[in-house]
């Protein structure tokens, strides 16, 4: 018989309980690995969207001709980096919530025994890793996101926004220093290009309207918040 036809023979599975509790502490590193691959991800993008804040903020209001829909164009850029980020946050959760189930029911309980604590956490454990699923969804990813980190870049970002299309010295050269005394002076400086003021005024209040909704909503945060205050 060829070496190619020699039959696999599988691993067998820790038959004392010297070799079990070695091969979860091998399994326990690896996930901490990945959660932490996965955290670095997501730190990585919080600082791409503040770079872009920061820079883009730069542009627009150091230079009193530059137009505020640079400003339009950064909120655009950090709202994809949030959508980036959300997907990244779900998979995050699942392999913090691998590694948090051993540090409450393993660990914990090693260093401090209590009685019938959570006696199924390892079946927990295989049914997940046999069917891995999503703890969070999609929408409630963002909003936890935008809740914690990004809602703050857009509040700037709203804040510089206003400043530029209200202060008449920072759309052009040679204008009076006072701010717009009219609204109908705001709406022009909020023009567009071909699209109107007050369609440009329109879209970046219902844009906030909805973040506001999706940051104030209320969640679901049954997960680590329900087991002390340091989560992300």
């Amino acid at each position: 018989m060829t070496q190619e036809n020699v039959p696999v023979q599988l691993s067998p599975l820790p038959q004392t309980r010297s070799e079990a509790v070695t091969a979860a502490v091998h399994y326990y590193r690896a996930e901490l690995a990945r959660m932490a691959g996965w955290r670095d991800r997501i730190d990585r993008t919080t600082n791409w969207a503040i770079t872009v804040v920061a820079a883009l903020l730069s542009v627009s209001l150091s230079t009193a001709s530059a137009h505020h829909g640079v400003l339009l164009f950064a909120m655009l850029l950090v709202y994809l980096l949030l959508m980036i980020e959300a997907r990244r946050y779900r998979f995050f959760d699942v392999y913090r919530f691998r590694v948090r189930q051993f540090e409450r029911h393993y660990f914990a309980q090693l260093f401090s025994p209590m009685p019938d604590f959570s006696a199924n956490w390892l079946q927990m454990m295989g049914q997940n890793l046999r069917e891995p699923k999503f703890f969070i969804s999609y929408g409630e990813a963002l909003s936890r996101r935008l809740r914690r980190n990004y809602i703050w870049m857009f509040l700037i970002l709203l804040l510089a926004w206003v400043l530029k299309i209200s202060t008449p010295k920072l759309q052009h050269e040679g204008t009076s220093l006072t701010i717009a005394e009219s609204l109908q002076e705001v709406v022009a400086n909020a023009n567009l290009g071909p699209v109107p003021g007050w369609l440009v005024l329109a879209a970046v209040a219902a844009f906030f309207l909805w973040l506001a909704f999706a940051s104030l909503r209320a969640l679901d945060d049954g997960g680590e918040s329900s087991f002390g205050e340091v989560h992300v």
